[in-house]
This record gives C-alpha cells, structure tokens and sequence, in this order.
C-alpha cells in the first residue's frame, strides 16, 4: 500500500489510540476514608471462604 503522505508523530498516536474528547487522561477519585483490613486479614478471610465452599460441595462421581 503506497502512502499518499507520511504522518507525523500526532496522526500517529491518535490512529493507535484514538481522540478521547472532553475526557481528560487523568481522572481524579475522592479518597475512601473507610478503614481497611490489612491484606493478611482479608487473604485469611478468602481461604476461610473458599475452603467453607469446598466443604459444600457434594462428592464427585468416579
């Protein structure tokens, strides 16, 4: 395919990535105040969880 004009580094970016508009590329989030588990805390709570699922299931057929 022949190129009817080479295209500088703008055309480019917006071929590859597209024109957002009114949309800025940063978006600012309110904080969260609420407190937070420690990651340890919530890990042990997932496994107590998934291994409280695994109990319940019914055995397999073999």
């Amino acid at each position: 395919m022949q190129r009817l004009r080479p295209l500088d580094e703008t055309e480019c970016y917006l071929r590859c990535y597209g024109w957002r508009g009114s949309e800025g590329s940063v978006k600012v989030l309110p904080v969260d105040d609420a407190p937070r588990e420690a990651p340890g805390v919530k890990a042990e709570r997932i496994r107590l969880a998934l291994e409280s699922m695994l109990d319940a299931r019914e055995p397999e057929a073999a």
